[in-house]
């Protein structure tokens, strides 16, 4: 069978949620073909040769993107079956079989692939405990197409693995949750080790973990990075850690400095106490600068990420979230999209059990795939519009994070923003901006 894997968008990764199935059922002797519509067509020739076709769906904008390419491939090949799978598959099921999808496949989707193609009907969410297979990425669009690492002037191939999926955490608004329910799977840490290898081989110079959470399970994520620095000393890493998680495992830190990492994402979120507790962070406003002190003090970047405008957001409250990215200096680490996002409402979401938040929603768009929300003053609806507007106008003249953090200070509190007491120290980023449960359109749409 000829089984064609298709991902939409995911962050500017060369997608290990093609590359992990594609090894899957190349072993079960199937022909797989690739196409990531984020940087490449997909031919109708293409189309016309798969017996089966699934949609990687791991995040919101993906399964946006994906629903104009579900349409085409029916028209193209009528006869293809059709599957999706990825935490946003199981989310928005309903939608997708109205769309003629067959199957759908949330949680660990390598095995229930297999059975889908062998021609039976696998469970929607499996958290089964897999025995991975490595990753088969030649059937991928070269990493030179992908984000690039920008650092000290300089810009390095990336590549991209999971040692990890799933989380033990519950947060309100995240979408691992209504898939894993507080669970989390490991990729065998050899499986891991020869992925990367293979990157690296292939250029990469600098390695993102995908996880949800580096420090689920600390003891397998430190293994991995300790293996690989004894590999490739040269080879840097960047990781997602909860705050929680940083000040807990603070004496891991130095470790991971030692070991190549250059920043660490984390979703802060933000910094009213009222808000965090609504999404359950598991964190408090006066964990945030306890927590950049212990990077710097590590010698690690802190990537804090934000949700910055909720139905909850005052006017005060954006103001504060500024000046405590100013008084934290941390203007230069905050990539400007994340001062712009509204909270997504999607299908499944524990958001959905606060009562106080239904009276702010609508009903759900099965187009947008979220329950659309007001804000009970119109002004921080128009604030959010215009923050979004301003990072967009900013960003397409080529303003840097201090010029764009300026112009939403002073749209933020109608002044001047206060001069900056930023270090020269350069801070490392990637140049895809990464978010998550609150997301603006991507930089880079489908290809369909």
């Amino acid at each position: 069978m000829t089984v064609l894997l298709v991902s939409t968008y995911e962050l500017g990764r060369q997608p290990f949620g093609l590359a992990s199935p594609a090894a899957w059922l190349e072993r079960e002797g199937h022909r797989v073909i690739c196409a990531d519509l984020a940087i490449e067509s997909l031919p109708d020739e293409r189309i016309r040769a798969a017996d089966a076709v699934a949609f990687f769906l791991p995040m919101h904008t993906a399964t946006r993107l994906a629903t104009p390419a579900i349409e085409r491939v029916r028209r193209v090949n009528p006869h293809a079956r059709l599957a999706c799978y990825g935490l946003y598959a199981s989310m928005n099921a309903e939608l997708l079989r109205r769309l003629g999808v067959e199957a759908i496949l949330g949680g660990e989707f390598e095995t229930g692939l297999t059975r889908f193609a062998r021609g039976e009907k696998p469970e929607e969410v499996s958290l089964e405990r897999l025995e991975f297979v490595v990753p088969q990425r030649s059937g991928l669009p070269d990493l030179t197409r992908y984000a690039k690492l920008t650092y000290n002037g300089s810009k390095k191939l990336v590549g991209y693995t999971e040692a990890s999926r799933g989380c033990k955490h519950l947060c309100r608004h995240c979408p691992v949750v209504p898939v894993y329910q507080g669970q989390f799977r490991i990729v065998q840490r050899d499986v891991v080790l020869a992925d990367v290898r293979q990157q690296v081989e292939a250029g990469a110079t600098h390695i993102t973990f995908g996880d949800p959470d580096f420090f689920n399970g600390p003891k397998h994520g430190m293994e991995i990075v300790r293996a690989l620095h004894a590999e490739f000393p040269g080879l840097t890493y960047d990781v997602t850690i909860k705050i929680e998680h940083l000040l807990k495992r603070r004496d891991l830190l130095p470790a991971l400095k030692e070991t190549g990492c250059l920043f660490v994402t984390s979703a802060v979120e933000s910094v009213d106490d009222e808000i965090l507790a609504k999404l359950e962070k598991n964190h408090t406003r006066r964990d945030v600068p306890q927590a950049a002190a212990l990077m710097r003090e590590a010698g690690l970047h802190f990537a804090p990420t934000f949700i910055p405008f909720t139905p909850w957001t005052t006017l005060s409250g954006y103001r504060d979230l500024l000046k405590t990215i100013a008084d934290l200096e941390l203007i230069g680490h905050v990539a400007p999209v994340q001062l712009a996002l509204r909270l997504l409402v999607t299908a499944g979401s524990r958001l959905l059990e606060l009562d106080e938040l239904r009276g702010f929603l609508s009903e759900f768009d099965p187009r947008a795939l979220v329950y659309p929300w007001k804000h009970p003053d119109p002004e921080m609806d128009r604030l959010a519009e215009d923050a979004f507007r301003v990072v967009n106008e900013e960003q397409g003249k080529g303003r840097t994070r201090e010029e764009i953090f300026a112009a939403l200070w002073r749209l933020a509190y109608r002044a001047e923003p206060p001069a900056s007491n930023r270090s020269n120290v350069p801070v490392p980023y990637l140049d895809e901006p990464w978010y998550c449960c609150a997301e603006p359109a991507p930089s880079r749409g489908a290809v369909v």
